[in-house]
């Protein structure tokens, strides 16, 4: 029996639709890679940058992107949080210090643009509170 019998047509679809999208997004950041390229190398140095070179360096690129994905995921979930934060992108970027540098300094960047707020304290009820409202006053006579 082969492993593409014992899945469902619904999860036979839905990879395909995976696979599309993932491709749909290699395509476009190929794109971006090249008119990047095309911009800082042509017009700001007077260089020429060949095609495949181009899309080379787009792949990798790409593939480092999906691999730094799974990681925050990871990063997130073992903190115990459904979210990736700007820590989580920080700590992944430790291998390479000039990056952590320049995404501390834009994470700083963004504290700074923030406007300053009081942050609101919870109202909590004090203990005395919960104990009177269970007891109740007979007065003397």
């Amino acid at each position: 029996m082969e492993i593409d019998e014992d899945r469902s047509d619904f999860e036979k679809d839905e990879e395909e639709d995976d696979d599309s999208v993932s491709d749909l997004l290699r395509d476009r950041f190929r794109l971006s890679a090249i008119s990047i390229a095309e911009y800082e190398a042509a017009k700001r140095n007077g260089m020429e940058i060949s095609q495949p070179i181009v899309a080379c360096i787009a792949d990798l690129a790409f593939k480092y992107i999906g691999q730094l994905a799974k990681d925050l995921e990871l990063f997130a979930h073992h903190a115990g949080r459904k979210s990736v934060t700007m820590a989580d992108v920080i700590v992944s970027a430790h291998r390479n210090e000039h990056l952590a540098a320049s995404l501390r300094s834009f994470r700083d960047e963004l504290k700074a643009k923030e406007p300053q707020c009081e942050r609101k304290r919870k109202k909590v009820p004090r203990k005395d509170d919960k104990a009177i409202e269970g007891i109740v006053h007979i007065p003397d006579l």
